[in-house]
């Protein structure tokens, strides 16, 4: 079978431009981090390991896509391709964002700059900016090119989805120690992110893979369901979270880094559990517009 590569024009096109520079980008940043010691505290060093992953991860599936692209391989590949790369785009802005601001967060805050620490800072920067351009792209296309992750339930779970995966470290870094937090306040709160980030990867890989008309019920109900239990879940961790920011105020269990990491989980589960809100109604909406046909 003969290898179809892009004509000349295709090399200027706005969609390989942004990805080109998400690609050199993403790989500037992690191996200007990569290339010196720690700078972290080690009590820090989780969010370095999630900012290096973060960038080598869509580093390597942007650089998949964009020679699949090339080469017009994508159609031999038994997922979704319209909805894939509108997934890689979004989800990688959105955590390129979180690994632009936790990086300058855990180093330059601690007057431990260094030119390659800022020059990966701006890099990672570069970064949202070309996954921000390219998602921008991909959702002003018509809807059969940009599938159904382009349209706003779609849109809704990637936030989903990206708000699980910010509780990741920071539950970690809350849990080396168990600073300033109880116990069952921990386990209740990462018992809720795990299921949901859990039931956000399963929607995922059912989209990509076009399996939605293999559920042994509607695909829609299940999207309702996982929905409400997201809210469930989601509302349960919030509370906490706020429940964790007034014991801030008693004596001896404040100090301004644990004080950062409970804001910083209290915005994000507040902006998920909106997300979920949300994308139930839309799937209710859906359903009762479904059953009056």
């Amino acid at each position: 079978m003969p290898v179809i590569v892009l004509e000349a024009k295709d090399f200027t096109s706005p969609l390989f431009l942004m990805r080109t520079c998400a690609v050199l980008s993403s790989c500037t940043a992690f191996s200007l981090v990569a290339s010196q010691q720690s700078v972290l505290e080690p009590e820090s060093n989780t969010f370095r390991v999630f900012c290096m992953f973060t960038w080598c991860f869509f580093f390597i599936l942007t650089l998949l896509i964009h020679i699949l692209s090339i080469i017009q391989f994508h159609s031999l590949i038994p997922i979704s391709w319209k909805n894939l790369v509108i997934t890689v785009a979004v989800l990688g802005g959105l955590m390129s964002f979180s690994a632009s601001v936790l990086f300058p967060w855990n180093v330059m805050d601690r007057q431990k700059v260094t030119p390659r620490c800022v020059a990966a800072a701006v890099a990672s920067c570069l970064t949202v900016l070309a996954y921000a351009s390219e998602s921008c792209v991909l959702c002003i296309q018509p809807h059969e090119q940009r599938g159904y992750m382009g349209s706003t339930p779609g849109l809704l779970k990637i936030l989903q989805l990206w708000g699980g995966c910010q509780m990741i470290p920071l539950i970690v870094d809350v849990a080396h120690g168990l600073h300033g937090v109880h116990a069952w306040q921990l386990w209740a709160s990462g018992a809720s992110y795990s299921v949901c980030v859990l039931l956000s990867f399963v929607t995922l890989v059912v989209i990509l893979g076009d399996l939605a008309g293999r559920c042994l019920l509607p695909f829609d109900r299940f999207l309702a369901g996982f929905s409400l239990i997201g809210v469930l879940l989601y509302m349960l961790a919030t509370v906490i979270c706020f429940t964790k920011i007034l014991q801030l105020r008693n004596p001896g269990q404040s100090s301004p880094k644990i004080g950062e990491l409970f804001i910083m989980e209290t915005v994000v589960s507040s902006v998920t559990l909106l997300a979920y809100t949300v994308d139930l109604a839309f799937s209710i909406k859906q359903l009762c517009d479904r059953s009056h046909m």
